[in-house]
């Protein structure tokens, strides 16, 4: 089994001077959920290299038992470190397609060519694709045939509009994941704020926050699993 994760390469919310990336929860609790199952894991972002944490995910009260985990594992920082540039990888090689969240892939993964292609090309090949919390956001400009979104007619959750205004960036972002999703004629649910909600329509796999990331991780190797 071999899973891509994609992560962004954006730092910036916005004009705001905050700054953001991907959200280290959404990225150590899958990766330990298939590093675990015996997945071969590969990390890619648009520019390579060391994607972009964002802060607020490494305070005190956003760890985590799987981000102390991976605060102590000098394999997986060092894989985390040394993420491969997008163009340079094939969804040929890989079983699996996953992007952890964070504000950070509202600005760059969302209209990045590669990953529009690596997203189509997974859809065409039939292979699992997984995201969690603002992640659903890449599948804005994903059409698999004209004028219609991959996300168009299917069950998917991701980052509710109550969940952005409760952290206070409603005004901030490019666009609202929720309002967006919908927009796309997908079929949206959500949870109670910032508890475990994931939705599983065939092989399209959401999570809608960072408690989700673990979950949606697990359905995503029960999918390859059953293949």
């Amino acid at each position: 089994m071999k899973v891509l994760m994609v992560l962004t390469s954006h730092d910036q919310m916005g004009d705001t001077g905050h700054k953001t990336g991907f959200w280290l929860e959404e990225f150590t609790a899958p990766y330990y959920v298939f590093r675990d199952a015996g997945a071969d894991i590969t990390i890619a972002s648009p520019k390579g290299g060391q994607p972009p944490v964002d802060p607020n995910s490494e305070t005190e009260d956003a760890l985590t038992e799987t981000t102390r985990r991976f605060q102590q594992d000098a394999h997986a920082k060092e894989a985390l470190a040394s993420t491969k540039k997008l163009a340079d990888v094939d969804m040929n090689d890989y079983d699996a397609l996953f992007y952890p969240g964070g504000h950070g892939p509202l600005w760059d993964l969302v209209n990045d060519d590669k990953s529009v292609a690596l997203i189509k090309a997974a859809y065409e090949q039939d292979k699992v694709i997984g995201a969690v919390c603002h992640a659903p956001a890449v599948f804005r400009d994903v059409e698999i045939k004209p004028g219609q979104n991959l996300v168009g007619g299917r069950n998917v959750t991701g980052f509710s509009n109550s969940e952005e205004e409760t952290v206070g960036l409603t005004n901030v972002v490019p666009f609202l994941l929720e309002d967006m999703l919908k927009e796309k004629t997908a079929t949206y649910t959500s949870g109670d704020d910032f508890t475990p909600h994931i939705v599983v329509d065939g092989k399209l796999i959401t999570g809608q926050n960072p408690p989700s990331s673990e979950g949606t991780a697990k359905a995503v190797m029960q999918a390859l699993q059953q293949g």
